[in-house]
Parts: C-alpha cells; structure tokens; sequence
C-alpha cells in the first residue's frame, strides 16, 4: 500500500493511492497515518478496505509529510562509505546518530526554506523508514518487524551551522522545511529488500546523487537494532539511514542551494519529491 496525507499545512488528512495512481480519502476510516494505525493489525484493517467505494481526491492537492504525529526524527550519519569519504570524515565503528525536530517536518513538494544566515545549505537524498511497533532491545533478525514502511526523505543540511558553529550536528539540520517527507508510506511488504534501491537527487536538472541503498555502511535492521539499545521505538518514529555520495559539501568546488533552485529526489517505489528553494 502507498499511504500519504493530504490537504493544508496543519490540516492534513489520510489517504491512500489506488492502483491508478488516484488518492482515495480515508477520513472515514481513520483520523491520521500515525500512531496505531501504522500496526501490522492497523495496516491489515486498510489492506481489506474496497477503495473504489472511497471518495477520490482532486489530483492537485497539496501532498504533506506521509505520516503524522511522529514523536522522533532519528538520522543516520555517515552511513554510505564514499559519502564518507567526500566529506573528509572516517566510516564509523558504529552508527552516528543524531536528531532533527520535528518541526523540520514538511510536504515533499512544499518550497525549501534557506535560513537567514546560512553559506551552505545542501542536499541529501535518504532512505526514510518510518516504525510500525514497538521496538527495544530487538534483534537485527527482528528488526524489521517493526517497521511499518518506508519513504522518502531530504536530510536538508546547513553545513556552517553544523560543522563550524560548536555543539552537535542538530542545529545544522533543524530549520524549518529542512525535512520533506513522503510522497507515500510505502508499507514494508512491498518493499523486500530495503538494501537494493535505486535513489538520485538532482537540482536545476542536473543529476548530483545517483545511488543505492546497497552502498549502505550499516544495514537497515543493524540500524533498527542499534537504536533500540538505547531507546525505545514507537509507532511514528522515522529513521532517515544516510546519504550516498553527491551532496553539495562534496562538489568540486563546492555547491549549495540558493533561491530560485529547484530540486527533485526519488527512491525505486518510492516516488518523487520536487522543490522550489526560496529565502526564509
């Protein structure tokens, strides 16, 4: 199933892609894609639903993040080894983690914010997986029983404010519209092997990521069991796993956004996210 949400900023309601790419209103049978209804049973509930008899949504709406009320936005760094490597930094002995806020939190088409005073807004295409159940202490064997699905995710980056400005990687990745979520929660069995996808970021048309998630330093499940060492993991919490090589940082001489840009990014099966990038 493709599940996403629709409708204003702040206002958005459940849907669910129809096999003709049409989005099928689920207000009537659930309040959001989040909390419960992202369970196996909850997931189970949609999968029996006859979406012909589903009210159909204008095709023009505004799509907003795939899921709603997520309690934690979990990042992965360093996690594609030549990414790494272009950033002059060493392959970590284990994950690096790190946080955005939620309040990062956006629509995968919804306009890209530069803040004031940034230098080096960048880019980075990722692998999101949003939880499903429960997770702490679980195996890597179990850890992708947890997972409810995957989606798409920008991991915009402000490098000074992250690298140069003291204190932890967060204040670099947390400004507003720094994390484009969606379009769709593409739900886990339809996806069955999260370590083969294609993925490719481009802005104004040119192609700067071209990758894979086969590339991964640490696995999916490793990245799920790892995790739940040291937290837990609720229905809701999205994982966004790491970047492959191309991001602006790595460019030759180097390259970051500024307005009037325009981005588009996609995963295999995940679909696309396109954004204009203005000054915030």
């Amino acid at each position: 199933m493709k599940l996403l949400r629709y409708g204003p900023v702040g206002s958005e309601k459940p849907g669910i892609l129809d096999e003709t790419g049409t989005i099928r209103d689920l207000s009537s049978v659930v309040n959001d894609i989040a909390g419960d209804v992202l369970s196996d049973e909850g997931l189970a509930q949609l999968r029996g639903l006859d979406l012909a008899s589903l009210p159909a949504v204008d095709g023009d709406t505004r799509i907003g993040a795939c899921v709603g009320g997520v309690g934690k936005f979990i990042c992965i760094g360093l996690n594609y080894a030549d990414h790494a490597a272009e950033s002059g930094m060493e392959l970590p002995a284990e994950p690096v983690i790190f946080f955005k806020a939620t309040s990062a939190i956006t629509g995968p088409n919804d306009t890209v914010e530069i803040p004031r005073g940034s230098v080096k807004t960048d880019w980075e295409v990722e692998l999101g997986v949003v939880i499903g159940k429960h997770a702490k202490y679980v195996s890597e064997a179990d850890a992708l029983d947890h997972v409810a699905g995957y989606c798409v995710v920008n991991d915009l980056s402000e490098r000074d404010f992250q690298l140069h400005r003291s204190g932890q990687w967060v204040k670099g990745k947390s400004a507003d519209t720094f994390g484009p979520i969606g379009p769709w929660l593409v739900t886990r069995d339809e996806v069955p092997d999260p370590q083969n996808l294609p993925m490719y970021l481009e802005v104004n048309g040119h192609r700067y990521q071209d990758g894979s998630t086969k590339t991964m330093h640490f696995r999916v499940a490793t990245v799920i069991s790892h995790l739940s060492q040291f937290m837990s993991l609720h229905p809701g919490d999205v994982i966004s796993t790491g970047t492959p090589p191309g991001v602006g940082m790595g460019q030759t001489p180097q390259t970051y956004l500024k307005p009037g840009d325009k981005m588009e990014l996609g995963i295999e099966g995940l679909g696309v996210q396109r954004q204009d990038v203005a000054q915030g």
